[in-house]
């Protein structure tokens, strides 16, 4: 089983999308909501140097955005 994190926000669509993925791939996930958790921003930040969501770390491999291609690959899912 990976170790998989999503760094996101309530609005934000592809992050949405994101986890409906890992849902209906019944990947368990670990999820941080970088607009009220400001500790966790500051984490994202620090590892990615920007303020874009969803952030997705698989494993140690992270991931900016939401491409369900590369998501697949990094998941073994494809």
């Amino acid at each position: 089983m990976k170790n998989v994190t999503i760094y996101s926000t309530p609005t934000c669509h592809y992050c949405h999308m994101a986890k409906d993925y890992f849902n209906s791939h019944d990947i368990k996930y670990t999820e941080y909501d970088v607009a009220t958790d400001l500790e966790r921003r500051k984490e994202m930040i620090d590892k990615t140097g920007q303020m874009g969501v969803p952030v997705i770390e698989i494993d140690g491999k992270l991931m900016v955005g939401f491409e369900e291609s590369k998501l697949a690959e990094l998941l073994g899912t494809k």
